[in-house]
This record gives structure tokens, C-alpha cells and sequence, in this order.
């Protein structure tokens, strides 16, 4: 079942009109109607290189990239309080990554895995935070 993230499924991801959203790991098997809605919900563009720090980070993750490493990447632009969407490939899509891979790269890079959410037919989305003893 496809979960939209802003229209009957409510807003899982939580976004908001005004929010700053950075993308990294776009490629062209990404879900553009996912990222036409989340553009629509914040009422503005996409950041690729933040000159500020940013609320929220999108994370297009695959297979072929380790999971630590973009994590600690997303982490460089992302305030204090914003979290990361971790975006993966379904089971049985190309690019599928493992959920005990995500768990162990995500408290390799010291943040905490939490929700997961279907936000596509192809993709899905764990909530990645900075674990509640680091965030300010």
C-alpha cells in the first residue's frame, strides 16, 4: 500500500510549509512524485548544498554506498533538532538494503533508527535522530 506523505495517510514525515529540506543521493530511479509532493508540502525547492543548516534531510540510500558514511554526510548540514529520512529500495527492488544493515549503520554514525514508513511503491523511509541525550 502506497502511503502518501501528504494526502489521506496524513503527513508521516512531518513536514511543514516553510521547512529547509536537503536531498542527497538523488539518482534517476528516485520516485519523483514523492519528491514533487514533498516540494509541495514545504511550498519550496529542494536544497542540494545548504548554506544554512537545514530541518530535515532526505536520503536516497542504496546498496552500492555505505550506510555510515552517507548518515555522517546528512549529519554535516542538519540542526540540531531535524532528523533524516532514510530512503531505501523495497525488498526485491535493485538496491535493497538490509534493516539490520540500516540499524547497525545508523548507531555506527551515533544516531538512532525510529519510525519506517512506505512513501512509494518502490521506496521506503526509516526516521533517522540523534539519540535524545545528544539533541539540544
Amino acid at each position: 500500500m502506497e502511503v502518501s506523505v501528504g494526502g489521506s495517510g496524513g503527513n508521516p514525515l512531518g513536514l511543514v510549509e516553510g521547512m529547509i529540506v536537503q536531498e542527497l543521493g538523488w539518482d534517476e530511479d528516485v520516485d519523483q512524485d514523492l519528491r514533487d509532493e514533498v516540494m509541495d508540502l514545504i511550498d519550496g525547492e529542494m536544497i542540494e548544498d545548504a548554506v544554512e543548516a537545514v530541518d530535515m534531510v532526505l536520503l536516497w540510500h542504496r546498496d552500492d554506498t555505505d550506510v555510515t558514511d552517507d548518515l555522517v554526510d546528512a549529519l554535516r548540514d542538519l540542526s540540531d533538532g531535524g532528523w533524516i529520512w532514510l530512503l531505501t529500495p523495497k525488498i526485491g527492488r535493485p538496491g535493497y538494503v538490509d534493516q539490520a544493515e540500516l540499524s547497525e549503520g545508523a548507531r555506527t554514525a551515533g544516531m538512532t533508527l525510529t519510525s519506517a514508513v512506505e512513501v512509494s511503491p518502490d521506496w521506503q523511509a526509516c526516521k533517522v535522530v540523534r539519540p535524545r541525550i545528544s539533541r539540544r
